[in-house]
């Protein structure tokens, strides 16, 4: 740095500033941006004095190696608590869901699945159905068909969904505000240095758990694997406390918050390597190589613990199994670019759409009544839901569903195929059937064709209302909905075309008389991975979560080639995952790294004050009392103040934070005998001569970065830009000749680039 050359021969390390016996000395304040690189070098000297203190003793050497292991025990406990909690909220969520249309007999605490699993009375073709499992209706009215069975269960249902979620809503509002959401736009703000205190807090995980399963249950279009994620870094920063190398250093704790993410996808899919990636590609800033190690090993944690729990019933890790028998052929991959392209179009649609009805959220009278909101759309979305069957079960059966392939012993609607000779047949069937025509549309299966129609466009239209509620609502599962719809209509009209068209040029190559060559469920599977990737933007990661998420790992280059294309028709309509749209949404200062800075300014433009502004408010090294210090701290409102020489001589000494200042003056008062108002204040490392009788002065040396950074007025923004993403700088000053002239602050940049995208520069809210 620049500044060094002021600097004593003797003077102390740039992080000799954090005295500890100043408690708050080195803390951040609410809505502020840590330091990465004091963060960085403190953790250093740390280490460096343990590692010193361990040659020369036995218990500083068990300490050296208690405190090298604490990360890894802290790892080990994040994913064993987030991994019980995700399998208490699925099974909780699953109980709740079932709920809403009847009750178990033999116990109200067993679902429908698991309260037909004993029995001895089920029927193959109707295994949903069992005399221990009662509906509303059949338990209230004590009628098993007609009319009135319709009515009651339609009311019941609407009743259930309604209160579970005004419940969700009134907790979230009463107890936890920052339980409401995703949570990954504020996650990926923090973790690229800025603090929400609260976010992570204690109650928002006690309130972020219960919710979630309350959200979930309603049937609202939302999901819970967003908010996993959320619940994950709660647990995290939680354990963090108490760990004292992760306590007191900021930078430290969000090298773990990003390890708790990978484990949130972990424990939300079942997926711990594409946890892992998403973790890198998606939401961390900072991503050192130790991170990755520590990621891999909590996300296997999490991922055993909820294995060992179980929670859905079928022995299996992944939520949505698959078992397709057919191999995909090159001429299929057609269809599937299709996918991602009508991904990439859902996915920019929905950011649009979403954050335009956010936006009117936000500077409306309708933001004023999140309860409301919340109940009406609950209410509508029930009202709706109910007549059709594939809106009205969770989103969650409904993916599974679609990706379903049709075999010997399927009951689905979707697999009402005809033989044939015309007449209506089960899948049994329709299957064994030996012709041509054996995988024919059936009534049945027009049936459910149009019905899945209206359940795209419902749940297109519920989803970009519902997301942004305040209630926990995540995106991956309505967002994979979607697609899973629209990949399985386009499936199905596919095989249709090659069993009627099997000896044109097209299909004769593959297409055997009487074999199944299109697998509608891959369809489904591939289109769901392509409007999960229109929407977060995802890649690399989003192809591992889905093929660890189904088991479909020979069907890799349909994920990626949907995924690509997603992506690319996506970033034509707009670059904005809908996470940073939502971080510019919020105003929160994120920089975002994927952006580039394409414009030709100077450090100069942006620096405060500009020309016409008053002069910039700096502290002198020895030459100001008390009293003039806390004057200008209670005029100002900035983070921190340039020390230089002189007011005449404005060459840079140093740079302090405007806390530790506040903290270290109200210590001197408190515990330094003599010091009044006139008391001068010194950051020389020498005592300047004084007379006798005048009063003792503060020496705050010791909270003095010797070494800010510094960059000239004629230093091109773009570099500017680059140091503050890759370093995580807070602030930093500009110099001519070694004499200070102003300084930019990461508030400054934001507003700067806001300015040039021709977007409103007071939309960035925070310090």
């Amino acid at each position: 740095s620049i500044t060094s050359e002021w600097r004593p021969n003797n003077s102390p390390k740039l992080l000799d500033l954090l005295d500890d016996t100043v408690p708050g000395i080195g803390t951040y304040e609410d809505f502020n941006t840590i330091d990465w690189v004091r963060e960085k070098s403190k953790d250093r000297d740390r280490h460096r004095e343990i590692t010193n203190k361990s040659k020369q003793s036995t218990v500083a050497l068990l300490f050296s190696i208690s405190d090298a292991f604490s990360g890894w025990l802290l790892m080990l406990l994040i994913g064993l608590m987030s991994g019980a909690l995700a399998g208490g909220i699925d099974i909780a969520a699953h109980w709740m869901t079932d709920l809403k249309e009847g009750v178990c007999l033999n116990g109200f605490w067993f679902n429908h699945e698991h309260c037909c699993w004993a029995s001895n009375e089920t029927t193959f073709q109707e295994r949903d159905k069992c005399p221990q499992w009662k509906s509303w209706a059949e338990l209230m009215v004590g009628v098993s068909e007609g009319p009135g069975l319709y009515v009651v269960n339609y009311f019941m249902y609407m009743c259930w969904a309604l209160l579970f979620a005004f419940l969700a809503v009134i907790l979230v509002r009463a107890f936890a505000p920052y339980a409401c959401g995703s949570g990954i736009p504020e996650i990926k703000t923090i973790l690229s240095g800025f603090i929400i205190r609260g976010y992570l807090g204690k109650w928002t995980l006690i309130i972020k758990t219960i919710t979630l399963v309350l959200a979930v249950s309603s049937g609202l279009s939302l999901g819970k694997e967003g908010p996993l994620v959320h619940v994950a870094c709660c647990c995290a920063n939680v354990l963090c406390h108490f760990f004292t190398k992760y306590r007191r250093n900021e930078a430290k704790r969000r090298e773990v918050l990003s390890a708790a993410s990978a484990v949130g996808v972990s424990v939300a899919f079942g997926a711990p390597i594409g946890g892992v990636l998403f973790s890198l590609e998606e939401v961390s800033y900072y991503f050192p190589l130790k991170t990755l190690w520590r990621s891999f090993f909590a996300a296997l944690v999490a991922a055993f613990t909820l294995r060992s729990i179980n929670p859905f019933g079928n022995s299996r890790l992944v939520l949505f199994y698959v078992e397709f028998h057919t191999p995909w052929h090159l001429l299929e991959l057609i269809p599937f670019v299709l996918l991602g392209i009508f991904g990439g179009l859902w996915g920019a649609f929905f950011i649009r759409a979403n954050i335009a009805w956010c936006r009117l959220r936000k500077n409306t009278c309708l933001g004023h009544y999140p309860v409301l909101e919340v109940v009406v759309v609950t209410l509508l979305t029930a009202f709706l839901a109910f007549p059709i069957e594939y809106t009205r079960m969770s989103s969650s059966e409904l993916i599974s569903e679609l990706f379903n392939d049709c075999g010997l012993l399927d009951s689905s609607k979707l697999c009402c195929y005809t033989s044939n000779s015309g007449s209506a047949s089960g899948s049994v069937n329709a299957t064994a059937a030996n012709g041509l025509g054996a995988r024919l549309v059936g009534p049945d299966l027009y049936t459910a064709m149009w019905q899945l129609a209206l359940a795209l466009l419902l749940k297109m239209i519920f989803t970009v209302v519902t997301f942004g509620m305040k209630v926990p609502s995540g995106l991956f599962i309505p967002s994979m909905a979607v697609g899973a719809i629209a990949g399985r209509l386009l499936g199905v009209c596919m095989e249709q075309l090659a069993i009627r068209h099997h000896e044109g040029d097209i299909f004769r190559g593959w297409c055997s008389p009487g074999a199944d060559c299109i697998t509608p469920g891959l369809y489904a599977m591939v289109g769901a991975a392509a409007c999960l990737g229109g929407v977060t933007r995802m890649t690399v990661s989003l192809v591992v979560i889905m093929f660890e998420l189904t088991g479909g790992l020979e069907y890799i280059v349909p994920l990626m080639a949907a995924a690509m294309t997603s992506k690319w028709v996506a970033d034509a309509l707009g670059r904005e995952s809908i996470y940073e749209a939502h971080i510019r949404l919020n105003g929160y200062p994120f920089l975002e790294a994927k952006e580039e800075f394409r414009h030709k300014t100077l450090a100069t433009d942006v620096m405060q004050p500009r020309r016409g502004d008053p002069l910039l408010s700096v502290l002198t090294e020895s030459r100001m009392t008390v009293e003039e210090v806390e004057r200008l701290i209670a005029d100002t409102t900035y983070s921190g103040f340039p020390v230089v020489i002189s007011q005449q001589s404005p060459r840079l000494v140093g740079f302090v934070l405007r806390r530790d200042l506040v903290i270290s003056l109200e210590n001197a008062r408190r515990n330094q005998e003599g010091v009044v108002s006139m008391s001068p204040i010194l950051f020389t490392e020498c005592d300047p001569p004084m007379s006798p009788s005048a009063p003792p002065a503060v020496k705050l040396r010791s909270i003095l970065d010797l070494s800010p950074f510094t960059v000239t007025v004629h230093t091109p923004m773009e570099i500017v830009v680059d140091i503050f993403r890759k370093l995580g700088l807070r602030q930093c000053l500009v110099i001519q000749n070694g004499r200070l002239l102003g300084i930019i602050t990461k508030k400054d940049i934001l507003k700067h680039m806001a300015q040039m995208a021709n977007r409103d520069p007071d939309s960035i809210l925070f310090n």
